[in-house]
């Protein structure tokens, strides 16, 4: 009972920074976890980072840590990555999600190219 829209997405260059945002409609975001996955060609999908409810993180990927940061706005139903000293191996479609549902939208591509 969520609809989710990602954006924020671009192209930028190495060492630079970006902030996703999830933009959430439904009754029940303030009360599930969510969660930020990427998906790069030829790639499965991987949880990068997850949020609870209350806004504690708690789940960041080996590769993103100390990197990326989760955090989530219940007042205004979004939830943001921000994304600092990007590498290539970043890009990726971004997608953000309910922890518990397998429902995607269409994410937002981030490349990360000099």
């Amino acid at each position: 009972q969520v609809q989710l829209v990602e954006s924020g997405g671009g192209l930028v260059q190495p060492g630079r920074s970006l902030r996703l945002s999830c933009a959430a409609s439904g009754s029940i975001f303030r009360s599930i976890s969510m969660g930020w996955y990427r998906q790069a060609p030829g790639k499965q999908r991987e949880l990068v980072a997850a949020i609870s409810s209350g806004g504690s993180p708690t789940y960041y990927a080996d590769s993103v840590k100390g990197r990326f940061t989760i955090s989530r706005d219940n007042a205004k139903s979004t939830v943001y990555l921000q994304m600092n000293s990007l590498k290539p191996e970043d890009t990726a479609v971004y997608y953000c999600n309910g922890l518990s549902s397998r429902t995607w939208g269409q994410g937002t591509q981030v490349t990360v190219s000099s």
